[in-house]
């Protein structure tokens, strides 16, 4: 039985061959585009569950060709960077990439933020499908949140850790939990990998980013989320 389908999009064809061969013994599915053009042909045609997407290709690059896959909610995507950069990983995350990887990367810590990526967390009974904080909107079906009355677009990764903290409103979360809890197991200790997230997150439902009210950190625990939210 197939974990998944899998394509790679990578202009270098032996990063194509590597992982092709990798994926392929990991239980995959896979197929490859060398151009952003191709890949977005070929997401319509093999329907994959998830995208592993080269930020920096000739033609249309990674993070456009993201956007465009970003319509179909159900695929999830993984941004190959060059740079080990936290500008390059935000970026990646402002056009609709539920992860990051830089290269070089190893094989096991790829094949972890696959599964991680593929990892869909069971919402609790209990959490609403719509929460309402003072000017702050966040709807779950829709994957949006509105502050003012302006939506934006939240990856299914941002989703689910928006859920997690509202599931535990004022309540310190530590950065372990955060990470288990909506990445899995392989992670707990990834502090500069959840920063990013919730760098991005904040860019999106607070005002202020620099001065965040609804999302705040806990100095050596984690973070809070800051509210008493109406449900719907």
């Amino acid at each position: 039985m197939s974990a998944g389908k899998i394509l790679v999009v990578d202009d270098e064809p032996q990063i194509r061959r590597l992982m092709r061969t990798t994926l392929i013994g990991a239980g995959y599915e896979v197929d490859d585009a060398k151009t952003g053009e191709e890949g977005l042909d070929k997401v319509s045609q093999f329907r994959p569950d998830l995208v592993l997407l080269d930020i920096n290709m000739p033609g249309m690059g990674g993070l456009e060709a993201c956007k465009y896959i970003r319509a179909d909610k159900n695929v999830a995507i993984i941004m190959l960077t060059v740079r080990d950069s936290e500008a390059d990983k935000v970026a990646a995350l402002d056009a609709g990439a539920d992860d990051f990887v830089a290269k070089p990367f190893s094989t096991p810590e790829l094949l972890a933020r696959i599964r991680a990526a593929l990892r869909r967390v069971p919402a609790m009974q209990s959490s609403p499908e719509r929460l309402q904080i003072g000017s702050l909107t966040i709807d779950f079906v829709a994957r949006t949140v509105s502050n003012g009355g302006n939506p934006v677009h939240l990856t299914p990764k941002e989703l689910e850790l928006l859920r997690y903290l509202t599931q535990h409103a004022n309540k310190a979360v530590s950065h372990r939990e955060l990470l288990q809890a909506v990445w899995g197991a392989d992670y707990g200790h990834e502090l500069d990998y959840l920063r990013v997230f919730i760098k991005s997150l904040r860019k999106k439902i607070e005002r202020n980013p620099d001065q965040p009210v609804f999302i705040t950190t806990e100095p050596w625990v984690g973070y809070r989320f800051n509210g008493s939210p109406e449900s719907s």
